[in-house]
């Protein structure tokens, strides 16, 4: 996504100030971002508004290369293209193409493009490539061995094609009341030319020479977009999403705690509601938190859920709610659980919140006209540890949050340490 208000220049120039390190001079990063903006084209544009659907703006074309321009700042590794030579003549496809390639083969990058019906003088920059057809695989394998591919398969090539306008007249069956011509049969639909070629690649003889490049494909760990292109490091993630999601988290406390609290006749107060409503937007953050942490240790979704829900079942059951403190079982569920779970302090907190100051009248038929306090209740009945306040409870919930937090950026920052060394050791 690109801001309609920028200028060519400014958008270049705020995405190398995110993405390059910080050791890099801003001269530098400036001299970086300019020249990056020459190799695309754009150096007639640079101080033209990128608009969108209300300002007028570049074109559709230089707003891809725009694009582009701002993934190659930092020379990935990896660069996915999709399309990059949609809204171009072909003079600029070929440049904007060549240029990528020669960055590449310098850099050591990987790209992988989607390119629709490209131009011989660009189809002749690849070197790998994937044929698909309506979901299906028609070929994959180095680009210069396609034409012999389809040659051997009864579809060759006529003298002075493109071979890429072959190969998709060849697998376009949009059109299928017209024929394709083969040299072993005069005349096939593209449905019927799909099946042959679809057999022919999947066929052993065929299959064997790919299996060495799609082994290669699978070992690839694709990281996020942003994470991959180096826009932020894990702390400041951390930190940003930390002050994002709290005002979120404070909308959905605020919403459902005002409607339960005064539908169940809590204590009425400006100051009991606002710290009800603080202990439920604390939990929240927390089990974020601990589902953050749960994320990046388990990758697949549906297990993180089913080990986030058990983690937080086991923290519920130990939180003094379901069953007093004396009748939990001292080992493990006791020491540590009971102690580390946050459900424990949310729930003393609000049991302090909603008791003290408050008197009950005691069972008249053992004892007439006395009451029994609210603290009474907490300790006797309740077994509330009454050795600091309810605003310590929060503390104690904001202090597990940061732990949480850290937790996670230590997982993920060591994560990017070993998993790399385990490839290694794994291809050994």
């Amino acid at each position: 996504m690109l801001m309609s208000t920028l200028s060519v220049r400014e958008a270049v120039y705020y995405s190398a100030q995110l993405q390059l390190p910080e050791t890099v001079p801003a001269a530098k990063k400036r001299a970086h971002a300019e020249r990056v903006i020459r190799e695309m084209g754009l150096s007639d544009a640079m101080d033209t508004r990128i608009g969108g659907r209300i300002t007028k703006g570049i074109s559709g074309g230089q707003r891809k290369r725009l694009t582009i321009c701002i993934e190659m700042l930092t020379r990935p590794r990896l660069l996915f293209l999709d399309e990059p030579t949609s809204g171009l003549d072909s003079a600029a496809s070929y440049h904007v193409m060549s240029h990528i390639a020669r960055i590449a083969a310098r850099e050591g990058m990987t790209v992988v493009a989607a390119v629709h019906q490209p131009s011989s003088d660009v189809f002749e920059l690849f070197h790998s490539l994937c044929l698909l057809a309506y979901g299906r695989t028609v070929f994959f394998g180095e680009a210069a061995h396609a034409t012999e591919f389809f040659t051997q398969t009864g579809f060759p090539c006529p003298n002075l094609r493109n071979p890429s306008d072959h190969f998709l007249r060849t697998i376009n069956k949009d059109f299928d009341e017209k024929f394709v011509k083969s040299s072993k049969a005069t005349r096939k639909t593209a449905a019927e030319a799909i099946d042959i070629l679809t057999q022919a690649y999947q066929s052993p003889a065929y299959s064997e020479k790919t299996v060495s490049k799609i082994a290669e494909m699978k070992q690839i760990n694709v990281f996020k977009r942003e994470r991959m292109s180096g826009h932020y490091g894990v702390a400041e993630f951390v930190i940003s999403n930390t002050l994002s999601a709290t005002p979120y988290l404070a909308l959905i406390a605020v919403i459902p705690g005002a409607m339960l609290y005064y539908l169940t006749g809590l204590t009425k107060g400006t100051d009991h509601f606002a710290y009800f409503v603080i202990t439920l937007c604390m939990c929240t953050l927390l089990v974020e938190s601990i589902m953050m942490i749960i994320a990046a240790l388990v990758p697949d979704f549906l297990m993180g859920i089913i080990v986030g829900a058990g983690v937080q079942g086991v923290l519920m059951l130990n939180g003094g709610f379901f069953r007093l403190p004396h009748e939990l079982p001292k080992p493990v569920w006791k020491y540590p659980f009971y102690y580390i779970s946050f459900h424990k302090y949310a729930v003393q907190g609000l049991y302090k919140n909603e008791f003290m100051g408050l008197t009950f009248p005691s069972d008249q038929l053992v004892q007439a006209n006395t009451t029994i306090s609210g603290i009474q209740v907490l300790q006797e009945k309740l077994e509330v540890e009454m050795g600091y306040s309810k605003w310590v409870d929060i503390l104690i919930l904001f202090g597990m949050m940061v732990i949480y937090r850290m937790i996670f950026f230590a997982v993920v920052k060591i994560g990017e340490e070993v998993r790399p060394k385990m490839r290694k050791m794994r291809r050994k």
